[in-house]
């Protein structure tokens, strides 16, 4: 079996980024995003958009490897105001103390193989080195597999929601909030671990 790993992210990984991000998106999210919103992952903006993610300081990027294979990415970093407001605008008393899990993605031909509790552990590690101690993301409403995911994570929604303007069309998204600390443990001879126990049912997208 090919050996599963999780690496910071370098310039030469952006465009199986981009590309993973593009499919991905194109897969799970063509009923709630407007094509030409989707179509936007398909250009040269699109790379160099990860490519200015790459070059910020405070911004933590991981790849997930199986073998010579990219499966999937994970961006984060400190949450922002916005991220971790009431939806009244009120910050928490530990806003300084929270990362924000900006995206998570796994190729869904790679899917249910560990990879995006393996990222996740790399993402919450990095953000505890730098003072995190609580991490948040947001996801669309729908998105059943993603909330399993992080459900399964230790994550739970904290009953904020928030309506983003997607090409014209309302895209809503809830937040969730969990540990950073989390498990890996070695399940059915697969290298690298499993998150939380045993493999997830499904990954996030």
């Amino acid at each position: 079996m090919a050996v599963a790993d999780v690496r910071p992210a370098v310039t030469a990984d952006v465009s199986e980024i981009t590309r993973i991000q593009r499919v991905t998106w194109q897969a799970a999210y063509a009923d709630l995003l407007p094509s030409e919103v989707l179509a936007t992952l398909d250009t040269p903006d699109a790379e160099e958009a990860w490519h200015e993610a790459l070059a910020q300081p405070a911004a933590r990027v991981f790849v997930a490897t199986e073998g010579e294979w990219t499966v999937g990415f994970c961006a984060a970093g400190p949450a922002p105001a916005e991220a971790v407001a009431s939806a009244g605008g009120a910050l928490p008393a530990d806003a300084d103390r929270v990362g924000l899990v900006s995206v998570l993605l796994v190729e869904p031909r790679w899917g249910r193989r560990g990879h995006a509790g393996r990222l996740l552990a790399a993402a919450g590690q990095a953000l505890r080195g730098e003072g995190a101690e609580r991490g948040v993301a947001w996801i669309p409403q729908s998105d059943a597999a993603s909330e399993s995911f992080y459900r399964k994570a230790g994550w739970e929604p904290d009953g904020t929601a928030r309506t983003l303007d997607a090409g014209g069309r309302p895209f809503r998204e809830v937040r969730f909030t969990g540990p950073l600390d989390i498990p890996l443990v070695e399940r059915g001879g697969e290298t690298g671990g499993t998150p939380f126990g045993a493999a997830p049912d499904a990954e996030p997208r």
